[in-house]
């Protein structure tokens, strides 16, 4: 995917990624308090330290480091056209959406591949453990084929085990995967992956990070880069994992942080590599999935509530605020979708929209799953009706 073009509003943000001590929860205050990027950058040193949750000691590396973070700037989208990657803002229309509502969002991401709307229609996170099983690596690509085969694109973290597997899954299937890194674009991590990586970007997925380019792979970046994947996705799905996996740190972040639902695979009892996610199902923070079509099922069933708001997140206040203001034309869907939605001139039952349309149930359920979330369709007993 080519580079677009970066706007200045855009740039601005990016600076502020790049002064030490700003992260996103910090950014979002001083740009609610000033309006904008570009107003923070001239604000003087008694105006920033009134921000609530700014401080003396972050005010004064602002002023200190503003002075050359436009050449940073400069570098760092160099060593991104370089490398043949990108970024999106925040403030662009077409960062991702289901990203952008929730609390503590990265204002900039830098990624490698294709962030286009048919690669996040249908998100759905797979994690587990590093150190996983056999039984875990079999599992792990049986969901992420299945799940790649009716539509969604499967988000994970690039990391040894479930997470490779779930990559590896959906690109035999056929269907996209994004990898979430915690370093930045410029290191391969772990480094047996790197054919893998590349396999992704060639078939239209994405190698995502909002670390700078050149920043090395740290134990410390890792809880943050559950967050993303959580926030990008319906939902996440743990495979493997034992009590102290990094995938409950993202299964907490989705169900407590972006009211997203969380699926595990039950394990062996006696296996430590299924203790945490075991013990997730017997605490009731799961729905326990031994068959794939059984989330698209249950996202079915929640989808009523997010599309009335009942289970919304709270939005990012650093977020376009036309965003939301009218709803998305037909033609910014995906094909399948765009091509429901035309067939239902008139209200038809799954059944007459999988033989009128010539696709498989599984692709059907998927996509009218995620046009119902949106709030483009409606269910009347066994019919599909659209609402806009």
């Amino acid at each position: 995917m080519s580079a677009r073009p970066i706007s200045q509003a855009s740039r601005d943000l990016l600076a502020l990624t790049l002064i030490p001590g700003l992260g996103p929860v910090r950014i979002d205050r001083l740009i609610r308090a000033a309006g904008s990027a570009e107003q923070v950058l001239s604000m003087s040193l008694s105006q920033l330290k009134r921000i609530e949750g700014i401080g003396s000691q972050t005010a004064s590396s602002i002023i200190e480091r503003r002075a050359d973070v436009s050449q940073r700037v400069d570098e760092e989208l160099e060593i991104l056209d370089e490398a043949g990657a990108s970024i999106v803002s925040i403030m662009d229309d077409w960062y991702p959406s289901l990203l952008r509502v929730i609390s503590g969002a990265p204002p900039i991401l830098r990624y490698k591949g294709s962030l286009d709307p048919t690669t996040l229609q249908h998100p759905m996170a797979m994690v587990g453990s590093r150190k996983c099983t056999i039984y875990g690596t079999e599992q792990a690509t049986r969901f992420a084929r299945s799940l790649g085969s009716a539509g969604f694109t499967i988000v994970s973290g690039g990391a040894r085990g479930i997470d490779s597997a779930s990559h590896r899954g959906a690109l035999d299937a056929g269907a996209k995967t994004l990898v979430v890194l915690g370093c930045g674009l410029g290191h391969v991590y772990p480094k047996e992956n790197a054919e893998l990586f590349d396999r992704v970007v060639e078939q239209g997925g994405a190698i995502i990070s909002e670390l700078p380019f050149n920043t090395p792979p740290s134990s410390e970046n890792f809880p943050a880069r559950n967050r993303i994947i959580s926030g990008l996705s319906l939902g996440v799905l743990v495979i493997e994992a034992s009590r102290r996996s990094g995938a409950l740190i993202t299964a907490r972040h989705a169900v407590e942080d972006h009211a997203r639902e969380v699926f595990a695979v039950p394990g062996r009892v006696d296996s430590s590599a299924s203790g945490g996610s075991n013990e997730l199902l017997k605490s009731g923070g799961a729905h326990l999935v031994s068959e794939p079509g059984e989330i698209i099922e249950i996202l079915e069933r929640s989808a009523g509530s997010l599309k009335q708001g009942a289970r919304t997140p709270q939005t990012n206040k650093t977020s376009n605020p036309n965003q939301d203001s009218q709803p998305e034309p037909i033609g910014d869907l995906d094909p399948l979708s765009r091509r429901i939605l035309e067939a239902l001139d008139e209200p038809r039952t799954g059944d007459q929209l999988s033989e009128l349309l010539n696709i498989d149930p599984g692709s059907l359920r998927a996509s009218a799953t995620m046009l119902e979330i949106q709030g483009r369709i409606k269910r009347s007993g066994a019919h599909f009706e659209r609402t806009r």
